[in-house]
């Protein structure tokens, strides 16, 4: 039995324009998705997902996935689950020449799903690492990225990104530009994330990104200029101390360019009344900065804050389920037992 966990992220800045060429920065967060992977003597694959509902599930199949078994559980959760965690399957068998590798696969995590929070990036890597280990052909953490990716890229139609997948496996800061990933050196970032309890359309949002773009000069500028927002705040992150304290200075000069980078995504269409509360109620609060993070629509915020004030905020906010302080995961994807 092989287990091994990877943590989630959120956008400092970029989200949508990275879907252009432009740059975006990722942070790795201490919520982690936990798989583990069992060989079993057979071609099946037993999957059981907790903390993915209210009573999670069990689900056992042999060959592919096309075929949705009976389960009492939400239909978009089982698509959801188990595209994610068949991929991964595929990119294991592969990667260890296996192609009649069976698995019992056990799925926990703490990331809400579909939050903008990168749980299917984390389910993806920690799922082929665990996998793979588990068929003893562990993988170098460049090529996991790279078939992390590939998995996310089949689930998701050709709409995934390397960001979520990379930074996902290195943790820390990443700076993600097209195909180009790399991680840099980022401050112990104060990060407040607030939940709303939803999650928006991705397909649907990036869609409508593409249609405002290409019908207005103004949408092409505005994320043009949220990649300006990005490299503005690559040099802040690069003059900071690597995993120290951040000073206010820098998180204030940070967190006004998350304000804007929030404005121009709001300009974009890809906010949503409940996140526009959250950003709104944690600046009253006090934080240095709060943005959506993710592909929008609903799922969560993120703001920078040392203090209280801003979770206690959340926490009375309309339309807010769930806030809670992340701290930046310095350690990507990990074997907790093997």
């Amino acid at each position: 039995m092989t287990v091994c966990e990877a943590p989630g992220k959120v956008y400092l800045f970029g989200e949508h324009a990275v879907v252009y060429g432009e740059p975006a920065v990722p942070a790795a967060i201490e919520r982690r998705a936990r798989v583990t992977a069992e060989p079993r003597e057979d071609d099946h694959v037993r999957v059981t997902a907790e903390d993915l509902s209210l009573d999670g599930f069990t689900v056992e199949y042999t060959g592919g996935t096309g075929d949705r078994p009976d389960i009492d559980a939400p239909a978009p959760l089982v698509e959801a689950a188990m595209g994610y965690v068949d991929a991964a399957v595929r990119q294991a068998r592969s990667a260890a020449d296996a192609p009649d590798a069976g698995f019992d696969i056990t799925v926990e995590s703490e990331i809400p799903l579909g939050a903008g929070l990168g749980s299917s990036a984390a389910v993806v890597v920690a799922g082929i690492d665990a996998a793979t280990r588990a068929l003893g052909e562990p993988l170098d953490r460049e090529e996991l990225a790279d078939r992390a990716y590939r998995a996310e890229f089949e689930v998701q139609e050709g709409q995934a990104s390397r960001a979520d997948t990379f930074c996902s496996t290195m943790g820390g800061a990443v700076r993600v530009e097209g195909d180009d990933c790399e991680a840099i050196d980022a401050p112990n970032l104060p990060f407040v994330i607030g939940f709303d309890g939803g999650a928006g359309d991705t397909g649907e949002l990036v869609a409508g990104v593409r249609e405002l773009r290409e019908e207005y000069r103004f949408a092409a500028d505005t994320v043009h200029a949220i990649g300006d927002i990005v490299r503005d705040g690559e040099e802040l992150l690069a003059e900071a101390v690597p995993e120290a304290d951040p000073s206010r200075e820098l998180l204030e000069e940070l967190g006004d360019l998350m304000d804007f980078n929030h404005g121009l995504l709001a300009a974009l269409g890809v906010s949503a009344r409940s996140l526009d509360a959250m950003v709104w109620a944690a600046r009253d609060a006090g934080a240095h900065g709060a943005k959506l993070t993710g592909a929008g629509g609903g799922g969560c915020i993120v703001a920078l804050d040392p203090g209280a004030e801003t979770p206690t905020a959340l926490s009375f906010t309309q339309g807010c389920e769930e806030a809670f302080r992340a701290e930046l995961a310095t350690e990507g994807v990990r074997v907790v037992e093997s």
